[in-house]
């Protein structure tokens, strides 16, 4: 597995064209390493549940570059999820939307929900630019570690992580990511649920209700904690 520098273009582009390939390429994110795959490619998307043997009825996070390229894999865009993007994007917030049919099939777990993620980090917006430009229409992104493992942080952490099992994927280098906690948020119905979830926590997924409201602060969304057996797309 390649590691490439995150401030070198050239060398994104060539990520990017793995990507548009459908191959896999490891990228930071404002939180941990994703292992991504054209979303649009259910091929694609099956080499990374394959990677870090996760199960397939497990659904993946969606990055892309702004709102409009969610609208791609979203059937609908209720006035909710409007909203959160407005406040909270780019940033850690998936937001859970209703998916398009044949967009993200393999992504989605076969579920008719989606989620979508516009990512902060730097590199991660300008991998996913030039994807698009060579019609990538998103990626899909759990973190870059074997199923049930600790997040990676650094590229260095994703090649140690699988050395040469994954011969035709690249690492984009850069600055440490944060581990920072992300956000989720079920956008479908008028009020919606957020989980905060801590990337390196095994703890079991936590949910509580909020409603977005016109002209929120940005900041990242709190929840008042309460168990549930909902599952949604994972950064695991």
């Amino acid at each position: 597995m390649a590691i490439v520098g995150g401030n070198d273009s050239a060398a994104l582009q060539r990520a990017a064209a793995e990507l548009a390939a459908g191959e896999l390429v490891a990228f930071p994110t404002e939180t941990v390493y994703g292992l991504g795959a054209r979303a649009d490619d259910d091929a694609a998307v099956a080499k990374i549940f394959a990677a870090k043997g996760r199960p397939a009825d497990h659904p993946l996070i969606v990055h892309v570059g702004d709102a409009e390229g969610a609208r791609a894999f979203a059937s609908e865009w209720p006035a909710t999820a409007r909203r959160l993007a407005d406040a909270f994007w780019p940033g850690p917030l998936t937001v859970i939307v209703p998916r398009r049919s044949g967009m993200g099939t393999a992504a989605a777990a076969g579920q008719t929900s989606i989620g979508l993620r516009c990512p902060s980090h730097p590199v991660a917006r300008e991998l996913l630019a030039a994807a698009a430009a060579l019609g990538v229409a998103g990626v899909a992104g759990p973190s870059a570690n074997r199923f049930g493992r600790i997040s990676p942080t650094t590229a260095a952490h994703v090649h140690e992580e699988f050395g040469d099992a994954l011969t035709s994927s690249t690492a984009a280098s850069a600055r440490p990511a944060s581990n920072r906690p992300s956000s989720t948020a079920a956008a479908a119905r008028p009020r919606c649920c957020v989980r905060a979830c801590s990337p390196a926590s095994r703890s079991r997924p936590r949910w509580a209700s909020r409603c977005a409201r016109p002209g929120a602060t940005r900041r990242a969304p709190r929840a008042r904690w309460r168990p549930t057996t909902r599952r949604a797309p994972s950064c695991g």
